[in-house]
């Protein structure tokens, strides 16, 4: 299925964790082909990207989100467009008894807390401007988790894949105010990045 990209984003500022292969790459390229300016992130830069359009940091610390949320306002003076695409796993197979609570630490941080960092650091200057768009990449596992392997995955960003009240900017107001669910939200699910 193809669709058209309208000239809709220029001027808009983005950006996109994750954002060096696959789904992270693919809505960067879409966000720039549209018109927005886009910045990624990862931990090290790819041949294949743009050391201007690049910001290196491990978001799975408080310091790494600190470091792209710098970047960002030196750059770009913040963003209008955050993308949180960063997830993955790295815990042992074997289900809970398998997990330590470094496993746990660890998927936490980064399929959860990165999000949440980069959401409270850069949601105050969407509020401000009244515009802007936080979308939380999420899988399958958040509603179908592998028990045996990707337990900690699964459990870290309920509070991403399922928010009760999605925040977006409405007019005339121009200020960002709560969107009714369409739908209860079970906080409680699984819902990975």
């Amino acid at each position: 299925m193809t669709t058209s990209v309208s000239e809709s984003l220029e001027d808009r500022r983005a950006l996109v964790t994750g954002g060096t292969k696959g789904t992270g790459a693919v809505i960067a390229r879409r966000l720039a082909h549209a018109g927005a300016t886009v910045l990624v992130t990862a931990r090290s830069r790819p041949h294949d990207v743009e050391e201007k359009t690049f910001i290196a940091a491990d978001l799975s610390s408080a310091e790494g989100a600190d470091h792209v949320v710098a970047e960002v306002g030196a750059r770009m003076g913040g963003v209008d467009i955050l993308v949180n695409n960063l997830g993955g796993s790295e815990a042992p197979a074997g289900g809970f008894a398998a997990l330590s609570e470094d496993d746990w630490a660890r998927e936490l941080n980064t399929n959860l807390l990165a999000a949440v960092r980069l959401d409270r650091a850069l949601l105050p200057h969407m509020i401000a401007l009244g515009k802007g768009a936080i979308v939380h990449v999420t899988s399958i596992q958040r509603r179908m988790p592998l028990w045996n392997g990707t337990l900690a995955y699964a459990a870290a960003p309920g509070p991403t894949g399922q928010s009760p009240t999605p925040w977006t900017p409405r007019r005339p107001t121009r200020r960002l105010r709560p969107r009714p669910p369409r739908r209860p939200s079970p906080v409680q699910a699984p819902s990975p990045r």
